[in-house]
């Protein structure tokens, strides 16, 4: 939510960009989802990940509901067409490559662009090897509901937005508009881009995915204006349509520097990775997880079953994989 971005951050990025201040934070918050109950990563690797000979793996989970719909469909091909356990991981963006190269997991399947963990992990440790795309395209952005895009077309425009902070103001704010974010753990450029872009508006962070998109569908019930981070692909459009503001045009280079950042987010087709040793020695699980390539469409429609329909993500991901063979078959080893 992704999520960093993914680029030079370039680095959501769910989606493309969340700070390396909170880098250390989120490694005290690394938790682990197992059969067994939960357990702190921190101190305790998966029981699962690395083993030699074992038909186990140990899926990295990011907080977005996209993110676990991968996981979930990846999980239930392993499990029923390939015979593997599976054990899932719940961990924040930036320690989760931390874990990856330690082989605490095996996979990481939704990446937004970590350059900086990219060239210690790959180019310089080679711990961890690039397992190919996602398929699927992410995008940060700032939005605000389309119902106020029509009747203030120019608010779409960053130069306009300090003529609508008034509006966009929450008791949240301290007298200045709002930018809703979700999660603190998520790499963002926001903050420095209301700054460097001379904005009247305060982020302000919901806590989770969960939490924001339970604000976002408040306001849209009561028809009232918001200014949200935001990305796509995200089941959330299809329930609240929302329009993007446009910033400054993304050019390569231009988040380099996380404080003096002043342009949008890139668009970034977004990445899987493997440990090192288990690419290596994954044998038919390995294998599985280079050829898994999906469409934004089909990862918003198991994400969606998730978020609205309140499946379970082994339900969501039976339910897709009944309806999506053709897809999924290719994914399999010949």
């Amino acid at each position: 939510m992704a999520r960093t971005t993914r680029s030079t951050r370039s680095t959501r990025t769910k989606h493309t960009t969340r700070t390396a201040a909170l880098a250390a934070a989120a490694a005290l918050a690394l938790t682990a989802l197992t059969g067994c109950g939960a357990a702190d990563m921190t101190r305790q690797a998966s029981p699962y990940a690395d083993a030699k000979g074992s038909r186990t793996v140990t899926l990295s989970v990011q907080s977005w509901v996209g993110a676990q719909a991968n996981v979930a469909v990846a999980q239930y091909l392993l499990e029923h067409e390939l015979g593997y356990r599976v054990d899932t991981v719940q961990i924040d963006e930036v320690p989760a490559w931390d874990a990856l190269s330690q082989g605490r997991v095996d996979a990481i399947l939704e990446d937004w662009g970590h350059p900086e963990q990219e060239k210690r992990y790959i180019d310089d440790k080679g711990t961890i090897e690039r397992g190919g795309d996602l398929g699927v395209t992410g995008h940060i952005g700032w939005f605000v509901p389309t119902y106020f895009a029509e009747e203030h077309p120019d608010v779409t425009d960053w130069k306009n937005l300090n003529k609508y902070a008034d509006q966009f103001r929450t008791a949240e704010s301290g007298g200045k508009g709002q930018l809703l974010d979700g999660s603190p753990s998520y790499v963002t450029n926001d903050k420095a881009l209301v700054k460097n872009l001379d904005l009247d508006y305060q982020v302000v962070f919901a806590g989770s995915e969960a939490a924001q998109i339970t604000q976002i569908r408040q306001f849209a019930k009561e028809k009232k204006p918001f200014l949200s981070y935001w990305y796509k692909p995200q089941w959330l459009f299809e329930k609240v349509p929302m329009t993007e503001v446009e910033l400054p045009e993304y050019k390569e280079g231009c988040d380099a520097d996380p404080q003096k950042v002043a342009c949008a987010y890139p668009h970034t087709p977004l990445q899987k990775f493997l440990n090192a040793r288990f690419a290596a020695d994954g044998g038919d699980a390995a294998a599985f997880l280079k050829k898994f390539r999906w469409t934004t469409e089909m990862q918003n429609d198991v994400a969606l079953m998730i978020a609205e329909e309140k499946l379970s993500p082994q339900e969501a991901a039976a339910r897709w994989a009944e309806q999506n063979e053709p897809t999924w078959r290719s994914w399999l080893p010949s």
